[in-house]
């Protein structure tokens, strides 16, 4: 299994209008072959010192995949091009984590 933690960093105060297009991507993406998880997380409240904020612009996406070749088929699907280009102007970064376990 292959799991990915995806940091996106909107521009300033665009994270809701970006969370709307992923919510609306996110069946395509569980009907792919492969996909285990795929959900966006934003910060918890009430946790104070014992967090560390990633912030109102910034949303992780939390993901499971079957195999590496899954993984690999989900970044080349269709569905994902047309996503990215809705958000790519809203975007201010975005950082990929591929993780396997460490056995």
């Amino acid at each position: 299994m292959i799991q990915v933690v995806a940091v996106i960093t909107t521009k300033p105060g665009k994270r809701e209008e970006v969370l709307t297009a992923f919510r609306a991507n996110m069946p395509a993406v569980h009907a792919e072959d492969g996909c285990i998880e795929y959900a966006p997380a934003v910060d918890a409240d009430g946790f104070g010192s014992f967090q560390t904020p990633i912030g109102p612009d910034t949303f992780m996406v939390i993901e499971k995949w079957a195999s590496a070749d899954a993984l690999k088929a989900h970044a080349a699907a269709p569905h994902m091009k047309e996503y990215a280009g809705k958000v790519k102007d809203l975007l201010e970064s975005r950082v990929i984590h591929i993780l396997e376990a460490a056995g």
